[in-house]
């Protein structure tokens, strides 16, 4: 049965590294029997200038229609200007909550061939495997009140509610505790309970929920802990969950760990599967067409959705397995570039990818 993915570029170098996904993709359906139709439209800054919304309806309509969406990455310094509701970013957080993507998973791996690109010493971040997944429609990004207002004072105030349901709070723990299942057994919670009495209530659902699942290690830790632990010991991590914007922040600092935040894909899940699949970077607009991107997150973004969405899980693993394989071949871009190995472009790491999947 043919599956729809809405393909959406985004802005920046969403472009660049999205042409060469939508290669990856060519390649699946027509040598390997991938059942796709695609379609493509607009978000982000590229729709504000044509329709003058970031998210227009259409495309809204489009994403709801699809059974995946791949994105590529949204704004850039032309669009800062605008009033935030018609910022660039707007238009990915309408996408979340209109196709109620609340569960954000975000590997950090580190490949063996990268060792070196990372900050860390390869004693520390050696055979790196974290699944960071991220509350993604609730919390301080979606809590109403939120505003600037102007005090009695004259002063001006600025205020944002974070909030979460027990419901919520459910949902993404059985992600978590599901996700776990099939990898090292081990979920670290991280809140910041001492302080926050949302996150408090947070702890309680989450140890409730580790009832429920005897066979899994639950632990729980501090966000500010947490994030010196992702750079004093980070292989003591599993699985780990954790609120909208703690996710927001520690996803970012474990990629880091990898060499590249250019190497890392995510997926954005609802309750049925479906999913929204995209890059966890910018959309780097200092060096947006210049061929210069990476575009192996993208490319490991349709691997993700292969695994997740379309479940075709043997054609996930020829795409990771041909990324491993241009990897070994030494082939390179700029960001994971180091001495001895060949530097190439954006489209040609498309092509090294698409040719390495094909000998295999």
């Amino acid at each position: 049965m043919q599956k729809k993915i809405l393909i959406l570029p985004g802005d920046g170098i969403g472009q660049e590294i999205v042409a060469e996904a939508v290669r990856v993709l060519d390649c699946l359906r027509d040598d390997f029997g991938l059942q796709v139709e695609l379609e493509t439209a607009l978000v982000g800054g590229t729709a504000y200038d044509k329709y003058g919304t970031p998210l227009p309806e259409a495309t809204l309509q489009l994403a709801k229609q699809a059974d995946a969406v791949l994105l590529g990455a949204v704004g850039g310094y032309q669009w800062e200007s605008l009033d935030i509701a018609l910022r660039p970013e707007k238009g990915l957080l309408g996408l979340r909550s209109g196709l109620n993507l609340f569960a954000n998973l975000r590997p950090a791996i580190l490949y063996p061939q990268l060792a070196d690109a990372s900050t860390l010493k390869p004693e520390i971040v050696a055979d790196l495997d974290i699944m960071i997944v991220r509350e993604l429609t609730g919390g301080i990004y979606f809590g109403q009140p939120r505003g600037i207002r102007t005090l009695d004072t004259g002063e001006r105030e600025g205020f944002n509610t974070l909030v979460y349901s027990e419901s919520e709070i459910r949902r993404i723990s059985k992600v978590a505790f599901d996700i776990a299942a099939k990898r090292g057994k081990r979920v670290c919670s991280v809140d910041k309970a001492n302080v926050l009495e949302c996150t408090e209530l947070w702890r309680e659902v989450m140890i409730e929920e580790g009832r429920q699942h005897p066979d899994i290690e639950l632990s729980h830790m501090y966000v500010d802990n947490a994030a010196m632990q992702l750079v004093r010991a980070p292989k003591q991590f599993d699985v780990m969950v954790t609120t909208n914007m703690f996710g927001d922040i520690l996803s970012d600092c474990a990629a880091m760990l990898t060499g590249s935040i250019g190497m890392l894909p995510s997926a954005s899940l609802d309750e049925n599967g479906k999913g929204m699949y995209e890059p966890i970077h910018g959309s780097a607009p200092d060096i947006a067409g210049q061929n210069v991107a990476n575009p192996i997150a993208t490319i490991l973004s349709v691997a993700m959705m292969l695994r997740y969405t379309l479940n075709e899980p043997d054609l996930a693993g020829r795409v990771e397995d041909a990324v491993r394989e241009v990897l070994d071949d030494g082939l390179r871009t700029a960001d994971i570039y180091s001495e001895g190995m060949k530097q190439i472009g954006t489209d040609e790491m498309g092509h090294a990818v698409v040719a390495a999947m094909r000998r295999r």
